[in-house]
Order: C-alpha cells, then sequence, then structure tokens
C-alpha cells in the first residue's frame, strides 16, 4: 500500500561537483596573501610552504590551483600526488618523489607519522623538490614530540587564510548554493549572513542542511527554511555533533 500524504519526503542525495578551478577561488583581504604566494610557484622563497585555517576556508581549493599550476607549466599529463599526511609512511617518500618532484601535504595533524614525515621533508628538499603543506594552524604551533621534525616545519614560511569579512561571506554562500544548482535571493543572503556563525565551515555545513531540507520541502530555499536549518545547526552543536 502507498503511503500518501506524507508530511515530508526523504530528499534523495545527488552528487555535486564544487567547482574549484582558479577563477572560482574567491579572492579577498583574509587570502590575498595565500593566493599570490601559490601564483609565484616556482618563485617561492623556500621549496616548501604552508598554507593554514580553519575547515572550509580553501585550502584544498588552493591545493588544487596549485596542482594545475604545476601540470600547466610543466606540460604535465595528470595531476601531481596529493596525500594526507597521516597517511604517509615510510615508504611513501620515494613512491611519491617518483610519481613528480611536487607534492601537495593535506591537513599536518598530531596523527601523522613523524619519522615518514621527517624523511618526506628532507627527500624533497634535498633532491629539489617542491611541497604545498596545509595545515589548520601554523606548523610552529603543532608542538610535536620529534622536535627534529618540528624544528623543519618552523624553517616553512606559513601564510594564513583568516576568518571572512561579510562581502566575502556573501559571495561564499551565492558559490556553496550554486555549486548546489540552488538560486538564493540577495534577502536570502543578506538574512544568513546577518546572523550566521562567522565561519567558512558554517557556511558549508548551512549550505548543506538548508539543501537536504529545501529537498525533503520540496519547497524553494526561503528564510523559514534558513531559520530551520540554523536550529538544526544550533541543536548538534549543543550535542557536540559539530564544530
Amino acid at each position: 500500500m502507498a503511503h500518501a500524504n506524507l508530511a515530508e519526503q526523504l530528499p534523495i542525495e545527488f552528487p555535486h561537483r564544487p567547482s574549484l578551478d582558479k577563477e572560482d577561488f574567491l579572492v579577498a583581504d583574509c587570502n590575498i596573501e595565500a593566493v599570490e604566494m601559490i601564483d609565484r610557484w616556482p618563485d617561492w622563497p623556500y621549496f616548501a610552504i604552508c598554507i593554514y585555517g580553519s575547515e572550509g576556508c580553501g585550502k584544498s581549493h588552493l591545493a588544487n590551483v596549485f596542482s594545475n599550476n604545476v601540470a600547466q607549466y610543466d606540460h604535465f599529463p595528470y595531476r601531481i600526488p596529493t596525500v594526507q599526511a597521516k597517511d604517509v609512511k615510510l615508504e611513501t617518500p620515494h613512491q611519491l618523489f617518483a610519481q613528480h618532484h611536487c607534492l601537495v601535504v593535506e591537513n599536518l595533524c598530531h596523527e601523522m607519522n613523524y619519522e615518514a614525515m621527517f624523511h618526506l621533508y628532507n627527500l624533497y628538499r634535498n633532491e629539489g623538490g617542491n611541497i604545498l603543506f596545509t595545515s589548520e594552524i601554523a606548523p610552529a604551533r603543532l608542538n610535536l614530540p620529534l622536535p627534529d621534525l618540528q624544528s623543519r616545519l618552523n624553517a616553512v614560511p606559513a601564510i594564513e587564510i583568516k576568518s571572512p569579512d561579510d562581502d566575502l561571506l556573501s559571495c561564499l554562500l551565492v558559490k556553496l548554493f550554486t555549486d548546489r544548482q540552488i538560486f538564493v535571493t540577495p534577502e536570502v543572503v543578506n538574512y544568513i549572513v546577518s546572523n550566521m556563525q562567522r565561519s567558512f565551515s558554517y557556511a558549508r555545513k548551512l549550505v548543506e542542511e538548508t539543501d537536504r531540507i529545501s529537498l525533503s520541502r520540496k519547497r524553494a530555499v526561503s528564510i523559514p527554511i534558513i531559520k530551520e536549518a540554523m536550529s538544526v545547526l544550533d541543536n548538534a552543536k549543543l550535542q557536540g555533533e559539530l564544530f
């Protein structure tokens, strides 16, 4: 028997691909230094740099831009290696260097193999490679238990992506909704910016939750739906499920 008159339909998840090309990156005062450093390659001040900032601030987007820059510069037929810091093992450095002399290492953290990262750093430095590191905090603040690795990471120029201003948040929200093929009015965007938590991560979670509610209600995104999405995120935060 069919279930009719359901108050709410389960949303069907459709995959969406964020736009991660250079022209899709939103440049503002909070990230211009990081953008300029990415664009300076291969004329970096050191063999490696680190872009750091809060979750969702655009570090991976810039890493994608860097990968594309290297591919175009070297006429490389496929993407340069990208690896999570926690996935680097003792046998990894030479395997990665054999693929390409440029590398992206995402998310420096305490879960990584310190000895393996130490060897990776030394190999690329000594053999003329380049590494783009990303991290949520400055490498100098990691306080790693391997002093030799910490001292080496301290030497890496670190560029912070700072908190967004209202103009950037507005543009980011429009982009995030557009990535999901959702149209939002200026009124909705202004309401969000005036009432949201000031972070890249919150913006992304809010758009995701808004999309889910909009699909389940089969209604266009509106301020009431935004309010409901914010309420869901606030409750999740109180229960320790987010942030």
